[in-house]
């Protein structure tokens, strides 16, 4: 079984993406020579066929997923931070392996569609709070959610966006870098904007940290009905074909884990009894001992393993996988990750195999 490059995570165009376009990402990757692609975009399917179609043309093996956040009520009540340091009880759960053409339909299809407009609600609200402020400063410009939504995205709407529509906005507002950076200033509250203009990615992260986030003067709370309850996450993944998968962050830049993911072994029994036996890792977030430790563990553990880079951020990053500490995965790595794919391609294929998964993978890309 010949080992090929996987990146089994990449967010588009159809939620938020560092791609313009599913056809710039596809291209990447056959550039830097990654054969198994995964779309996994946040509350949406609508990039399915364009992924799959894009990925036909250029003879890679495409992998059809989906990403949630939702909320285990007694991790919250316990305090426990689970997969986001930040908000205890809140929990990302991917769907690997969905049916393609999709077969989500009834209430679970429902569900979907109501978290998705919640989410965009959220971020509408945002808007309306960030237009007051550009009244109180006198900005001489608003933004518009209908044109965001029309022009930046494919239906789903991120706080990203907005980010994004401020940044656009300002450049064409302002002719000067001089007049952009005393509006920046201005809209900052007198903190002076600390990303070099023409450093895109980070003057939109800015924008986000400085005034969408928890704090910032255009800050909405997320709405609790933007998160469903983390088995009805897991019931819509498994009623739209797919594995309920656990991502992990594993270790920080200073070393730190969440309370949840710290005891591995404790963590691995947790969900298993949640039955949930697939997981997932970004790995730029770790060093490679850490990945190693924690992906062999789990794979030791029975679980399937896969790797991805996310790409849900302005910054345009490679598609071929490396961790914090190194350019590029460990063989031993590479081979958990193509493993990982396998048995992904299998289940896709209404089969069960490690090596049915390799044929399938190996019949397309070859």
């Amino acid at each position: 079984m010949e080992t090929v490059d996987v990146n089994a995570h990449l967010h588009t165009p159809y939620s938020f993406s560092a791609f313009d376009s599913v056809a710039q990402a596809l291209d990447m990757a056959v550039k830097e020579g990654v054969k198994v692609v995964g779309i996994n975009d946040f509350y949406s399917m609508d990039g399915y066929r364009e992924w799959s179609v894009g990925c036909a043309s250029r003879r890679l093996f495409p992998l059809f997923n989906i990403e949630f956040i939702s909320l285990n009520t007694e991790d919250q009540a316990a305090g426990v931070r689970v997969n986001d340091p930040n908000n205890p009880g809140r929990t990302y759960l991917s769907g690997k392996g969905l049916a393609y053409p999709v077969i989500l339909k009834g209430k679970e299809a429902a569900l979907l569609a109501g978290v998705r407009e919640e989410s965009n609600a959220q971020v509408e609200k945002m808007c309306l709070k960030l237009n007051a402020l550009l009244d109180s400063v006198k900005a001489g410009f608003n933004l518009s959610f209908a044109e965001i939504r029309e022009k930046l995205t494919r239906g789903s709407v991120r706080e990203r966006h907005l980010a994004k529509a401020l940044r656009l906005a300002v450049e064409v507002r302002f002719a000067s870098d001089e007049d952009r950076l005393a509006f920046y200033e201005k809209v900052f509250g007198g903190k002076p904007l600390s990303s070099p203009l023409n450093d895109l990615a980070a003057v939109e992260n800015e924008i986000r940290s400085k005034l969408l986030k928890a704090g910032g003067a255009a800050f909405v709370p997320e709405d609790p009905k933007a998160f469903l309850p983390m088995d009805t996450v897991r019931d819509i993944i498994l009623a739209a074909g797919g594995i309920p998968t656990y991502p992990f962050l594993a270790d920080n830049a200073k070393g730190e884990f969440t309370d949840f993911e710290e005891d591995l072994e404790k963590c691995a029994d947790i969900l298993k009894k949640r039955d949930i036996r697939s997981c997932e890792f970004i790995t730029t977030r770790n060093t490679a001992s850490v990945l190693d430790d924690y992906a062999s563990y789990l794979v030791d553990e029975g679980f399937t393993v896969t790797f991805g880079s996310e790409h849900n951020t302005p910054a345009m990053e490679p598609i071929k996988l490396r961790t914090r500490d190194m350019d590029g995965l460990t063989d031993k790595l590479r081979k958990i990750n193509y493993l990982g794919a396998c048995k992904i391609s299998a289940h896709q294929n209404g089969m069960d195999s490690v090596e049915d998964g390799d044929a399938i993978i190996s019949g397309t890309i070859m």
